[in-house]
């Protein structure tokens, strides 16, 4: 009982730490709101407001049909342009897609022959230039079609594919950044707010202060745990219903209690790792630099930025020891798919174990460091 009341008044004396940190706080603040919204609609998987530009030797009515085929939101009202132009535009940077049609392009179909249309990409915007061409092939290749249905007998197609997006019927990127977001400020704030408590009461001598009480590194450590943990899930809380379920309008389809019986978990594996980081830094500006190489490993291996599937086979086997993979895993089934414990329990179990054994490595850890101390 008294040990218990020890790691409460502890954490109570945590709590008032992080409340008169400004800075801290203003971080906290920033990271749950601002830096999840600039996240969520900052980029964007798909074509948007693209600008492009039609070079038209033909000036036929089957060309002037397919430059009135481009408008908003995916495209900006398409601009005629010279032919003799089209290099000097490009390099300006003007346009993002120019589109070059031959001249006897119409009579040409009509013939049976097969003519070309040359698309030019500026390909320094990867992503928008490699969807934004699959979307204009498709754009040219159903206008040409409905324009000859109108006057030639076509063939009909084969198959007709039917294509379902689930989950997300939309494509909104918003919706899966936000997640993704809330996520990586999860691990970050976690690591950052308890091996900054463990360095500041080192520099600030409060460490000293605590070895002369009758005081355990147990009750020291769970007590950094548990008060930055509610600083986390207060935060993330806020941050879900307010910024990724009102101001962006993602759907939750799960469980919100099953997802923060997770997110709970979770936080004995990035309270450890901040305790860890803590321990073996031997200043504030060497854990920062710590945080940044950990921090930036765990959000490029979990999953949220690229699939697992797509890492070497290799790196998938190292991966599946990292909470942070299981983490995103489990969120996506509760969140997106609508997953119950049925389908978790796999994910939760792992981080259980993992985040276990490295927050009892890192207790280890530190009790030495204290010993060491004393």
């Amino acid at each position: 009982m008294t040990s218990l009341l020890n790691i409460f008044w502890l954490g109570l004396k945590e709590l008032r730490s992080v409340s008169s940190d400004l800075v801290m706080l203003i971080f906290v603040v920033y990271s749950f709101t601002g830096a999840i919204y600039a996240q969520a609609t900052g980029s964007s998987s798909e074509v948007n407001n693209a600008s492009i530009a039609f070079a038209d030797e033909d000036n036929s009515a089957l060309s002037r049909q397919l430059a009135e085929a481009f408008y908003l939101p995916r495209f900006q009202t398409p601009e005629p342009i010279a032919v003799t132009d089209v290099e000097t535009a490009m390099d300006e940077g003007r346009f993002m897609f120019v589109v070059v049609i031959p001249p006897q392009f119409e009579a040409d179909l009509r013939a049976g022959r097969h003519p070309d249309i040359q698309l030019n990409i500026d390909a320094t915007a990867m992503q928008q230039a490699a969807i934004g061409g699959g979307y204009i092939k498709n754009i040219i290749n159903e206008r040409i079609s409905s324009f000859f249905r109108r006057t030639d007998d076509s063939a009909q197609p084969s198959i007709n594919l039917i294509i379902r997006r689930l989950f997300n019927p939309n494509g909104e990127t918003s919706w899966f950044a936000s997640v993704v977001g809330i996520i990586n400020q999860i691990t970050l704030l976690t690591v950052v707010l308890t091996g900054a408590a463990v360095i500041r009461e080192r520099e600030h001598g409060t460490l000293e202060h605590l070895l002369v009480m009758p005081l355990t590194a147990f009750e020291i450590a769970m007590a950094k745990v548990w008060a930055n943990s509610c600083v986390i899930l207060v935060a993330t809380a806020l941050s879900l219903y307010f910024i990724v379920m009102k101001v962006l309008h993602a759907p939750f389809s799960g469980s919100v209690s099953l997802w923060f019986s997770g997110v709970l978990l979770y936080l004995f594996f990035a309270t450890a790792l901040g305790i860890f980081l803590g321990t073996i830094s031997r200043s504030m500006a060497q854990f920062a630099l710590l945080i940044i190489f950990v921090n930036v490993m765990l959000q490029l291996l979990s999953g949220g930025s690229t699939p697992v599937e797509s890492q070497p086979v290799w790196l998938q086997y190292m991966t599946f020891f990292l909470p942070s993979r299981h983490f995103v895993s489990f969120s996506q089934k509760i969140i997106y798919r609508g997953g119950g414990l049925d389908a978790v329990w796999p994910q939760f179990a792992m981080v259980s174990v993992v985040g276990l054994a490295f927050f009892i490595y890192s207790l280890a850890l530190f009790r030495k460091s204290i010993a060491v101390t004393k």
